[in-house]
């Protein structure tokens, strides 16, 4: 077990090792708050790579590597961005087929959508 230091070898090196045993590769997360470490460790039991820090600079990095490595354990590509084509303007016909038209959304009254009030607290005498 031999911590990397440079982030960008770790995350190639655990993508690798992912991509190269699927089926028996683990991913394990450690924080330690009391030192603000951060410790990720991937395996497959043959290879361990770690890598830890100090450092809240990682967090983004962090988290684009767990988006990456969740899009690969669920065999799905990063969806591709919108396209600028303008949506097609609604003619009159669409408007009188009942199999377009959507139901009107009730009102709601009260607090915001799953919203609970607060219950007010006794002031200390």
């Amino acid at each position: 077990m031999v911590y990397i230091t440079s982030w960008q070898e770790y995350q190639e090196a655990a993508e690798n090792l992912y991509v190269k045993s699927p089926n028996k590769t683990r991913y394990c997360v450690k924080w330690k708050s009391s030192e603000g470490k951060l410790v990720l460790k991937i395996t497959d039991d043959t290879t361990c790579i770690k890598f830890k820090t100090y450092s809240s600079i990682f967090l983004n990095r962090f988290e684009s590597l767990n988006l990456s490595l969740i899009q690969k354990m669920q065999n799905r590509r990063p969806e591709p961005p919108p396209s600028s084509v303008p949506p097609q303007p609604l003619t009159a016909g669409d408007l009188t087929d009942p199999r377009t038209a959507s139901p009107v959304p009730a009102l709601q009254t009260g607090p915001a959508a799953g919203g609970v009030k607060k219950k007010k607290t006794k002031k200390k005498k």
